[in-house]
């Protein structure tokens, strides 16, 4: 009996190939051969000499990656032209942990709060008024 719905399968299986949605082994194309490129006789760059164009590819870079500056808001530009945005000293950074920094002193209560250990603050509350 299974012999026999083996022989009756087969060729409804194998009909199924011979449909319109075959290959065609006939219709594959070649591609076009590899082209060598014309010689732009290219000098290597010359020993010790940085490449000119090794900031221009990056300031693309970062330009294709944020985008460049984005554009302020009236708001924006007042706040930073009250703040007086040119003032600023290049390299305060540094200076900031230097012992010769002139530093104001905000009072005891402020140095007691840095100075305060890591186990008080952790089970600390407040209470607001309502």
């Amino acid at each position: 009996m299974r012999k026999a719905l083996f022989l009756l399968a087969a060729p409804l299986a194998l009909s199924a190939c011979g449909g319109s949605g075959s290959l065609d082994e006939f219709a594959v194309t070649r591609n076009a051969p590899l082209v060598i490129p014309p010689d732009y006789t290219l000098e290597p760059p010359a020993a010790g000499t940085v490449s000119s164009t090794a900031e221009a590819s990056q300031s693309q870079a970062i330009e294709a990656l944020f985008g460049g500056p984005a554009p302020r808001s009236p708001v924006e530009r007042a706040v930073i032209d009250a703040a007086d945005a040119g003032s600023g000293t290049i390299g305060t950074r540094s200076t900031a942990g230097d012992p010769q920094t002139r530093v104001v002193d905000k009072g005891a209560e402020t140095t007691d709060i840095i100075a305060a250990p890591e186990s008080v603050g952790q089970d600390a509350s407040a209470d607001t008024p309502q």
